[in-house]
């Protein structure tokens, strides 16, 4: 038996370019049959919906208070709400990070604007975990030049629903070069959309935190959901 989290989704509060309530996300993950999500909101320097002009610590509250508004809705169900960020470092290049929780970000102040090196090195000195975000989309703010940086990067998205297969397919030999672990992700920004249920991972035990989450995609435990079927 598995069970299936999504492992990118936004909610209005925290993504410009999102739809719906984070209450209504976890029902709509609910009816597709998920044990769980993660929230993987745009940050700071992505297209957030957060107002960038708050002190720091106001900042990074919005995102906290969005992600508990989740879990209270979830509460009293077998439902599990982790909390994770989409983070753009440069060039619309983004990295989906989990397992970090908002001590992490109140003790970084600005991490924003750390290089890639840099914040990948808090991240992991924090026990998260990092998958590049649909490494090969092409689109008019990615600058195509930038390529992954393997280094940095724990796993890579080899399947994101709305890239194309090519773009999915070149994700995957990417990974395939560098030895790195697949992760699989809607990016879902609203509640009908025929991405849901169709992503995400597959795991053989009930994830039921953030940290839980983070360790288990460092043993590789997970298996991709590529167009609704557990590879």
């Amino acid at each position: 038996m598995f069970y299936k989290y999504e492992l990118h989704v936004h909610d209005k509060l925290c993504s410009a370019c999102a739809h719906n309530t984070p209450e209504e996300m976890v029902d709509a993950y609910r009816r597709a049959g998920y044990s769980g999500m993660c929230f993987t909101n745009h940050f700071l320097r992505g297209n957030t919906a957060v107002d960038r002009s708050l002190p720091w610590e106001q900042k990074m509250r919005a995102y906290w208070d969005a992600y508990q508004r989740a879990v209270k809705h979830a509460e009293g169900t077998d439902f599990s709400v982790f909390f994770g960020i989409e983070h753009n470092y440069g060039d619309g290049k983004e990295v989906l990070t989990y397992g970090i929780d908002l001590d992490f970000l109140l003790a970084h102040p600005d991490i924003e604007w750390y290089s890639l090196d840099d914040y990948a090195a808090a991240v992991h000195a924090a026990g998260g975990f990092l998958s590049q975000a649909h490494p090969f989309r092409e689109a008019r703010y990615i600058n195509p030049d930038v390529l992954p940086r393997p280094e940095c990067l724990d796993a890579v998205e080899g399947f994101n629903w709305f890239n194309t297969p090519a773009q999915n397919a070149r994700a995957v030999q990417f990974a395939k070069a560098h030895n790195l672990y697949r992760t699989s992700g809607g990016d879902v920004h609203e509640k009908n959309v025929a991405a849901i249920g169709q992503a995400g991972m597959a795991f053989p035990y009930k994830i039921t935190s953030g940290k839980m989450l983070a360790e288990a995609l460092f043993r590789h435990d997970g298996r991709c959901i590529v167009n609704g079927t557990i590879e």
